[in-house]
């Protein structure tokens, strides 16, 4: 039976730590579609990054437009099918190799958290991976709700008997043994659909991942987790966020506004096409007012794009004026959400932004003035092989995806006997015969 019919997401076999693995990493956005195949390799501990057991070396990438998306939620099933179709096929020709099965993140479905608590008795004796894999399955089970799915339950704090906040109880004595966890729920629909949609392209969904969790693992150095932040990862069609404290990921919300807004309003705002107004956001988009900008022009072409109609020319100001209030907007409910989340409790927390639309240019000022905390953008960190167009904050989530391996060892999971990856053409006999096998 799917572990959906449980409310539970597919969960991704411990990664060996003395193993070499490769793992695709499959981000499928609003606007954009990333797959990146990695070779992980173990490592010793470094002193930035020490929570990673393995380095990652990028072995094939491929990006491209999405179709079928909106506000992250499926919403034509045959355009995703062949937008992932054709992005996983681009990423095996540039890694020389076949996918079987891949980590996809998941940004729609109103993430949010919920903290949860489970126990259960071990007779006094020594606890070991066994009851640790028991007492995360129990409260994995115990977090599910109906129209939700459970994304992550990851343990905040273990408890021995009347002893809480015990990071590692392994080898210790007790009668009960306890967890605190964060569970992170999304509804059910955007999630199935999403599944269906990678899944119908004969491709086994190892695990999915919340976005901004992803877009964390790949931008958060240790000591930014340690003393408290906030990653806010500002999508086309969504914006989401992943609050950590003492190394914890403790926190995740999210609401369906991003930069696909802003283009829109462009667009009304100067009478031209959405494709037009995404070109002149990337080119020009800024939330930041200059001398200048009253004197500097941008060419807007027509709605109808008819050649003997004269182009138009707005100002830089009258962008800005068009972009800014929606940024501002955007900020806003963000520091609105982060003020209701644990991350309140960290006054000096700093905020890390990721994703495409936040490379507007002036948008971390901006968001350190609303916000009231200090902010960076955050890049992919100790993933080597990235194309340089990879190493942009628009790719947090899927490097991200990249890393999270080495950390699902963390969560309980479901045994499965798959492989990942299969070279020559029996990969692709051996995907249709357990689609085959797995549908009739």
């Amino acid at each position: 039976m799917s572990p959906l019919n449980y409310g539970l997401t597919p969960k991704m076999k411990p990664l060996a730590p003395k193993r070499t693995a490769l793992v695709a990493a499959l981000d499928v956005g609003t606007s954009k579609i990333a797959c990146l195949i990695a070779r992980l390799t173990p490592q010793p501990p470094q002193d930035v990054l020490r929570r990673r057991s393995h380095a990652v070396e990028v072995i094939g990438f491929s990006h491209t437009e999405s179709f079928g998306i909106k506000a992250g939620k499926v919403v034509d099933l045959d355009d995703v099918e062949g937008a992932v179709r054709h992005a996983v096929d681009l990423a095996e020709r540039s890694a020389r190799c076949q996918v079987e099965s891949v980590v996809v993140s998941m940004s729609a479905g109103r993430l949010a958290s919920e903290r949860l608590s489970a126990a259960i008795r071990i007779s006094g004796t020594a606890v070991g991976d066994r009851d640790i894999a028991r007492v995360l399955a129990a409260g994995s089970r115990q977090s599910a709700c109906e129209g939700r799915v459970v994304l992550h339950s990851v343990p905040i704090g273990f408890s021995l008997d009347d002893a809480h906040g015990v990071r590692d109880p392994r080898g210790m004595q007790a009668s009960t043994f306890g967890v605190d966890m964060n569970v992170v729920t999304a509804d059910a629909p955007p999630v199935r659909n999403l599944l269906l949609a990678v899944e119908s392209c004969h491709l086994v969904v190892e695990a999915a991942v919340a976005g901004p969790y992803a877009a964390s693992l790949a931008t958060l150095v240790d000591d930014e987790a340690d003393l408290g932040a906030a990653v806010i990862d500002m999508g086309a069609g969504t914006t989401t966020t992943a609050v950590f404290a003492d190394g914890r990921f403790i926190h995740a919300d999210g609401f369906a506004v991003g930069g696909r807004h802003v283009t829109l309003d462009i667009a009304r705002g100067l009478g031209t096409s959405v494709h037009d107004s995404e070109r002149i956001k990337t080119l020009y988009g800024s939330v930041l007012a200059g001398g200048a900008d009253e004197r500097d022009m941008i060419t807007v072409a027509t709605v109808n794009g008819e050649d003997r109609e004269a182009p138009r020319f707005v100002s830089r100001a009258e962008l800005t004026q068009i972009v800014k209030p929606r940024a501002e907007e955007i900020l806003e409910m963000v520091r609105d959400r982060l003020a209701t989340s644990p991350f309140a409790a960290e006054p000096h927390g700093r905020v890390i932004l990721t994703g495409g639309a936040c490379q507007l240019t002036g948008l971390s000022g901006l968001a350190a003035r609303v916000l009231g905390r200090p902010v960076r953008i955050g890049r992919p960190l100790g993933i080597s092989g990235l194309p340089d167009v990879a190493k942009a904050s628009a790719f947090a989530v899927a490097a991200g995806l990249l890393v999270y391996p080495q950390l699902a060892h963390l969560e309980h999971f479901e045994p499965r006997h798959t492989r990942q990856f299969k070279a020559g053409t029996g990969g692709y006999v051996a995907r249709v015969g357990r689609w085959l096998r797995e549908s009739f």
